[in-house]
């Protein structure tokens, strides 16, 4: 049976997980557009662009992986983890460049991964994870 904390353990997950994942895939397609946009916006930044330009090549990259991983539920721990890595480098260059509005909503994205990273071993039950869990107890 279903509990209620699972079923809200999913829905934030799985909002999350959508989150970065649409975040990175409209990204890919005009990733070169998308590294120019980002190293222009830092140019009069403290940090050099031989630090930026590959940071805006990876970052589509890390929010697609990040959103897939999520909503399929896969190393969810080690993700949630990683996208909250994400959003201390995103909350580190908008504040590098002064960009306060960009900051709020990377917080939220911060507290989603710190919230679910809280409870995902008690009810991260709808997941690849639990799925591989099971078939290892089961040849044990």
């Amino acid at each position: 049976m279903t509990s209620p904390q699972q079923l809200s353990f999913l829905l934030a997950r799985l909002s999350v997980g959508m989150s970065m994942f649409g975040h990175g895939l409209v990204r890919l397609p005009k990733l070169h557009t998308f590294s120019n946009g980002m190293v222009s916006q830092f140019e009069k930044s403290i940090l050099p662009q031989i630090l930026v330009t590959p940071f805006s090549y990876m970052l589509p990259m890390a929010e697609l992986l990040v959103g897939i991983f999520l909503l399929i539920g896969l190393f969810t721990k080690q993700t949630l983890v990683a996208g909250g890595v994400v959003m201390i480098t995103l909350i580190f260059g908008s504040s590098m460049i002064e960009e306060w509005g960009g900051i709020p909503s990377q917080l939220i994205h911060a507290a989603f991964f710190t919230v679910l990273l809280s409870f995902e071993k008690s009810y991260n039950s709808f997941a690849v994870d639990s799925i591989l869990a099971r078939n290892r107890q089961a040849n044990i």
